[in-house]
């Protein structure tokens, strides 16, 4: 069964020209794209979309970060394509990720860490639609 998942290229890898070669990786991967859009959050909107993590001491940064330069944000489709995209992310800390993974070759450290992507079906679809409508969303 196709599942959807939402990606974020972060700013420090579109600061970084990394976004043609993370783009290519979704589809030798078999990850297809079926909305994207690059935008610039504001901090209510960080702040929106990392409300889940208010209360962590690492917020204020992360919200920081996030507005620091634009994202990219994707919508990903494929079978089991949360698994597989987190598969393809690699570990939040580059350092412990998997040679290969979008983290280990494009990320800096556990803060810039490249990419984003939704753990779990419910997030996902939350995710999704902070970013796209359903009229966005094409395949």
């Amino acid at each position: 069964m196709k599942q959807r998942t939402l990606s974020i290229i972060k700013p420090d890898a579109v600061k970084a020209g990394y976004i043609g070669d993370i783009l290519s990786r979704f589809q030798k991967e078999g990850l297809h794209i079926v909305a994207m859009r690059m935008t610039q959050l504001s901090q209510s909107q960080a702040e929106g979309f990392y409300a889940v993590h208010r209360e962590r001491p690492f917020f204020g940064e992360l919200v920081e970060f996030m507005t620091s330069g634009p994202i990219v944000a994707i919508t990903l489709e494929a079978d089991d394509a949360i698994q597989g995209y987190r598969t393809l992310m690699g570990a939040t800390d580059p350092a412990k990720a998997d040679e290969g993974t979008l983290r280990k070759l494009y990320a800096s450290n556990v803060q810039n860490n490249a990419v984003h992507g939704s753990d779990s079906p419910e997030n996902a679809q939350i995710e999704i639609a902070y970013f796209f409508s359903a009229l966005d969303l094409v395949g």
